[in-house]
């Protein structure tokens, strides 16, 4: 992703060899400031606060999180200790727990003398895997975006929808959902955007449009709940959404509204496709029911921060004074109402079926 005429992953190694530098995300859209983590409380306070976020950033984030811990003390004590740490940051994102355990896979086994080197060195190894994986998923979500446009007349735009940021800016480069979008615009296909605001926290509305805008693609910021009118007026073909967490069944755990965009897609006979990496699969899961849904602060709801005239940003209340306010961070979507998965393997039906086809090994060891 290019800001400024300047490519950026969303983290990567400071000047100095160790320290980590990350987009602090709570100020986009209005500033574009990169911040430094030198501790494991500092990254761990970053996936807390949503200076990252996004399921495969946040992983990321806590490899890296846990390399810093193991520069102060790379004993077994203190590995057990910063994992259960980092994991209790964010409960519902199942990237956050397989990057630590593959830490752990990757950090017990070896003398504490020699954690620190293997830290960063399997930190940054998840980094580019997750670089190619969602260049995978965007290969073959531009497949449909593609068929839908040979449909049309010459000329004529795809609209696409998305909820929440999927993008470059939540996962290391390229995206989830954003993938297939960008590389249908950079082969000349005309495609269009209907990005939803997504309240409480306008990730859509801060983050997706940002991006969009900084690679070129056409899009428009709508309000969450009119989603469902643009498709009854038949001006979205496809809605293309990322995931925080999916159950070996399918169902899938995302930013809070996406299952009532999943219900107006289905519906309206608007197929309704989910783009995920594998390691936001949680093979032990069986029912989305089941997932923790994050329970945010209710400030996230009553205030709302932007740019003033001037140019400073303002934090301003939004809510009727005294009412209480509600604020579940993730939904979950059935199977059921889900077209189908992208991922880096492939297009596959959202079901035990569709994704043990895909990972037919996962599977039979969660079975």
């Amino acid at each position: 992703m290019k800001i400024n005429g300047r490519h950026y992953r969303t983290i990567w190694l400071g000047h100095d060899g160790w320290s980590v530098e990350v987009i602090d995300q709570t100020l986009l859209p209005h500033r574009f400031e990169v911040i430094a983590l030198r501790s494991v409380e500092e990254a761990a306070r970053a996936i807390k606060t949503m200076q990252v976020r996004g399921a495969p950033l946040i992983g990321a984030t806590a490899a890296y999180g846990l390399a810093l811990a193991m520069r102060d003390d790379p004993s077994d004590a203190n590995l057990e200790k910063q994992i259960a740490f980092l994991n209790a940051q964010r409960p519902t994102a199942v990237n956050l727990r397989f990057a630590l355990e593959e830490m752990r896979r990757v950090l017990a086994p070896v003398p504490p003398s020699e954690r620190v080197a293997q830290a960063y060195q399997r930190a940054a190894r998840l980094c580019d895997d997750d670089v190619e994986i969602c260049r995978a998923i965007g290969t073959h979500g531009l497949g449909l975006i593609r068929e839908i446009a040979l449909r049309k007349k010459p000329g004529e735009r795809v609209n696409i929808l998305t909820h929440c940021n999927a993008g470059w800016i939540a996962c290391v480069d390229w995206g989830t959902a954003t993938a297939p979008i960008y590389m249908a615009h950079d082969a000349g296909i005309p495609v269009h955007v209907w990005v939803d605001e997504t309240r409480p926290r306008n990730q859509g509305a801060s983050l997706t449009a940002f991006e969009l805008g900084a690679h070129g693609v056409p899009h428009t910021i709508i309000v969450d709940n009119a989603g469902g009118h643009y498709m009854q007026h038949g001006l979205v073909d496809l809605v293309i959404v990322g995931t925080d967490r999916v159950t070996r069944n399918g169902d899938v755990a995302n930013k809070i509204g996406t299952y009532l965009k999943a219900l107006a897609a289905r519906d309206n006979g608007v197929p309704f496709y989910v783009a995920l990496p594998y390691t936001t699969i949680d093979w032990r899961l069986d029912d989305g029911r089941r997932i923790e849904i994050e329970e945010r602060s209710p400030d996230e709801v009553l205030r709302m921060t932007g740019r003033l005239a001037d140019g400073s940003l303002a934090t301003v209340e939004i809510g009727a004074p005294g009412s209480p306010a509600a604020n579940p961070a993730f939904d979950v979507t059935p199977a059921r109402l889900v077209t189908g998965f992208i991922t880096e393997c492939g297009i596959a039906e959202a079901s035990a079926a569709g994704l043990a086809g895909l990972y037919p090994e996962m599977a039979k060891d969660a079975g």
